[in-house]
């Protein structure tokens, strides 16, 4: 029986940790549903992934490689929780991290987190959903703490 050299078996390994990460991003497509951002620069429309359950918010965008600017995917944690913080950890994209109360009003956004930074980023405040999108889409459409998403889960 022949034994792999140490460098086969590096490759060898290498690549099933590679094919592990690819398991772990695969999720079932998610439900797809309208989203609107109004700012004072206009209404902005948008097509986001609901991501509602504990796996689905788990997996979030991870290992993603783009998000159009017409997509996004939004957290929906069902009652609103005060506490809520995201990492960007295996996201492999910048991000826009908008806040929402459950009246449907952004409390905070976070610009352009880093891809694959673990450091917390925290909504301060109480939120009922989380709505990533692009890195710098927020800024494209002037999203600004106050302004009002429009979506089935927040309630005025």
């Amino acid at each position: 029986m022949s034994r792999a050299s140490p460098a086969r078996r590096g490759v060898l390994l290498a690549a099933v940790a590679a094919l592990l990460a690819g398991s772990v991003a695969a999720q079932p497509p998610l439900r797809v549903e309208p989203l609107d951002i109004a700012t004072d620069k206009g209404d902005f429309h948008f097509r986001v992934e609901i991501a509602d359950t504990d796996k689905t918010r788990e997996a979030g965008l991870m290992f993603r490689k783009s998000l159009a600017p017409d997509r996004g995917m939004l957290f929906d944690f069902k009652k609103p929780r005060p506490g809520i913080a995201f990492w960007m950890k295996n996201t492999l994209i910048p991000l826009d991290m908008l806040f929402i109360g459950a009246d449907g009003r952004i409390v905070s956004i976070a610009r352009n987190a880093r891809p694959m930074d673990e450091t917390p980023i925290g909504a301060g405040g109480t939120v009922l959903g989380v709505l990533e999108l692009a890195g710098g889409r927020a800024a494209e459409i002037d999203a600004e703490p106050g302004d009002k998403v429009r979506q089935r889960i927040f309630h005025p």
